[in-house]
């Protein structure tokens, strides 16, 4: 008789049967195989929140062949993922298939290797109930939060709309930093610069006051009175400071700095990410090796590394750079207090399976993220950079001028790795020419500019997944999922990158907030996130936080019923008028997203394919251009005339040039960014206003 080890997914049965040998046999249950039913709450509310669980539909298959395989194996034993999730399908499974939880069924690993598949079995355990506890309390709550405020929005607001735990919150913030930025009020402010050329060499320095202080500068008169008194003056060097600035590596990759720098670098979906790394975890066919499981679990919040791969990552920079870039010591990263510290951080599992040498056998996608997380892990290991920085102090008519400057001295963890950014406000290594003490300099200019200051940006997903982690909203499980969610229920919608909430969005999110203070509280949904937690630890009944959580929103449902009248949402009219009977066209939202349907509906059902429309015209035909997307999801623009007429582009143009009509495009990067013209026969080029400005 063999052993029989049950996975979650055929991928990772094949990375691990090739680890055990023949006497074991390997199964996949393809995730969970029971779950709380659709068509009702399936939560008995009077009897302690008890879960009523059935087979999940369309697993009748798979159920029968566990149950086959487990009659016939002398020992079961249970390898689904280390986590709440994993633990709550290996709790269905034991159940499904008549184990007992008590017995040592229960094996985990962090990565897929042979060491770790082998240890796993030497120290399998009992289910632990309190971990599936944890997942209980959260589904339940899910479950309640759902399925009893929908059918409310449904009632009051209109059908197919959906309120959730995480969801509304994370709709809230989004909602939140809108009005934020439609509510700032810009404030003028002034920038003052003097520019010198010494040895070749142009550089700036920057108004900053006077003896006593730093001076605002808030007006044009105030900069022009400054400028009158120092013009054609010399500026004398009062004061230089050299020194060394050490700036240290990133941690290696927890799940939401994976997915913040995957968004930043690769420009890949929270949900992409998550997709290839799952790949990555169970296992790729690499070219001489068979399946391999070539990162560790890519759900954790703990910068925690094994000393075995500290120590493998030590000895490869020692041998790769030389022992200037290893720290004298390794490398140790403080984990948040509520980490789940069991778990390791996202790294390369094999260090001698480098990126490039295992490219051929890996997709583009999973060539770069693996890439990001093998040199992200390199890097924290590694000696920190050194700069040299000089900062000095000008004087003039009694007002002080400062410039600084920079020089990487050391690459360190830098040769491999720079983290990614959030703004294009990086900072930029800024040469200056030698300057000494008492040296007298002439500027060849002074140059003033008008600023107005700027409200915050509108959330990314990467800087929302952060904002979500800050609070304590949510865990990385979750990250992905929810941002996909507000998305597909049309509450916020991407605009380039950036996340802006639809009307609807913010219609919910008020009313939310009116009616429901406490389900889209954010310190009330972080405070659950820590009862959860609890759970996990012991240290909580999960009845007792489900019903703590579910008492408020009862009495909530119940006056909001009774208050609240029914919103009429009106659809978005646009200038499109329905050829069959006059009546202008109104955007709808359907299974696939939006389309256009006349109001007239049932008496008139015309509809067509809705786009968004840019501002430019096509250079051809002067028709407009529209946006549209490919199968796989990518942008693309062709003109609305299309197919007579033939214009078809990958990249997203400007504006009409003024000159000749044709195609603007923007170029360049950072400060230096510009819109040139697509026509051949036309120089035309503007530069793009210095943000700020």
């Amino acid at each position: 008789m063999k052993k029989l080890v049950i996975v979650e997914s055929p991928a990772k049965a094949k990375t691990i049967a090739k680890y055990l040998g023949k006497e074991f046999k390997v199964e996949a249950s393809m995730g969970h195989v029971r779950d709380l039913p659709k068509s009702d709450l399936g939560v008995d509310i009077e009897n302690g929140f008890a879960p009523k669980y059935i087979n999940i539909r369309g697993k009748a298959d798979v159920i029968n062949r566990l149950k086959k395989s487990a009659e016939s194996a002398e020992k079961v034993y249970l390898a689904t993922d280390p986590d709440r999730e994993g633990e709550a399908i290996s709790w269905h499974l034991a159940t499904i298939l008549g184990l007992d939880v008590n017995d040592n069924v229960r094996i985990t690993f962090n990565e897929i290797t042979k060491k770790a598949v082998q240890e796993s079995l030497k120290n399998a355990r009992p289910i632990d109930q309190n971990l599936v506890n944890a997942q209980q309390a959260r589904r339940v709550l899910d479950r309640l939060v759902g399925y009893k405020l929908s059918p409310f929005l449904w009632e009051k607001v209109k059908g197919g709309l959906s309120a959730g735990r995480v969801q509304s919150v994370a709709t809230r913030l989004v909602v939140e930093r809108e009005e934020e930025i439609e509510n700032f009020k810009p404030e003028e402010y002034w920038t003052l610069e003097a520019v010198f050329k010494k040895d070749a060499q142009e550089f700036k320095a920057k108004f900053y006051g006077d003896k006593k202080g730093k001076i605002e500068l808030k007006n044009q008169g105030q900069v022009q009175r400054i400028e009158e008194k120092i013009k054609n003056k010399e500026f004398k060097v009062v004061k230089i400071k050299v020194s060394e600035k050490k700036k240290n590596p990133p941690p290696p990759f927890i799940t939401s700095t994976l997915q913040q720098e995957a968004s930043r670098k690769l420009r890949f979906t929270p949900a992409k990410t998550m997709a290839v790394a799952q790949m990555l975890y169970e296992g790729v066919e690499i070219k001489g090796e068979g399946s391999v499981g070539l990162i560790t679990y890519m759900r954790t919040d703990s910068t925690r590394i094994s000393e075995e791969a500290q120590q493998a990552a030590r000895n490869l920079i020692l041998q790769k750079f030389g022992r200037e870039y290893l720290p004298e010591k390794p490398r140790v990263y403080k984990t948040k207090k509520d980490a789940q510290d069991a778990h390791e951080a996202i790294r390369p599992t094999y260090l001698e399976m480098d990126p490039e040498s295992i490219k051929d056998s890996l997709t583009l996608d999973q060539y770069k993220l693996y890439k990001l997380i093998y040199d992200r892990f390199l890097a924290s290991q590694m000696e920190s950079s050194i700069y040299e920085v000089l900062s000095a102090e000008l004087e003039v008519e009694g007002y002080i001028f400062k410039l600084t400057g920079s020089k990487l001295k050391f690459a360190g963890f830098m040769e491999v790795y720079v983290e990614g950014k959030d703004t294009e406000d990086e900072e930029e290594e800024n040469q200056l020419p030698e300057i000494r003490e008492g040296e007298v300099l002439k500027p060849i200019k002074l140059d003033s500019k008008q600023h107005f200051t700027q409200p915050p940006s509108r959330y990314t997903e990467a800087t929302l997944i952060k904002a979500l982690e800050e609070k304590g909203i949510g865990r990385p499980s979750t990250y992905a999922p929810t941002i996909q969610t507000i998305l597909e229920r049309g509450y916020v919608v991407k605009e380039d990158r950036f996340l802006k909430p639809t009307e609807l969005g913010k219609l919910v999110t008020n009313i939310l907030k009116e009616y429901f203070k406490d389900i889209i509280d954010i310190e009330f949904t972080a405070e659950l996130e820590e009862n959860l937690d609890k759970i996990e630890e012991g240290k909580l009944e999960w009845t007792e936080v489900v019903r703590k959580y579910y008492q408020p929103l009862e009495k909530e449902l119940e006056i909001a019923r009774n208050t609240m009248l029914k919103v009429k949402v009106e659809d978005e009219e646009t200038d499109i008028v329905c050829e069959n009977c006059g009546r202008k066209m109104v955007i709808k939202k359907g299974r696939y997203g939006k389309f256009l349907a006349c109001p007239g509906y049932p008496e008139c059902k015309n509809t067509k394919p809705y786009y968004d429309y840019l501002d430019v015209s096509c250079p051809k035909c002067s028709k407009r251009i529209i946006e549209k997307k490919s199968k796989k999801g990518k942008r693309y623009y062709t003109c609305e005339g299309y197919p007579d007429c033939d214009l078809i582009l990958w990249e997203k143009p400007a504006k009409n040039c003024p000159e000749c009509g044709g195609l603007m495009f923007e170029k360049g990067r950072k400060g230096n960014k510009k819109l040139v013209c697509s026509n051949e026969n036309c120089a035309y080029e503007e530069k793009i206003g210095e943000k700020g400005e």
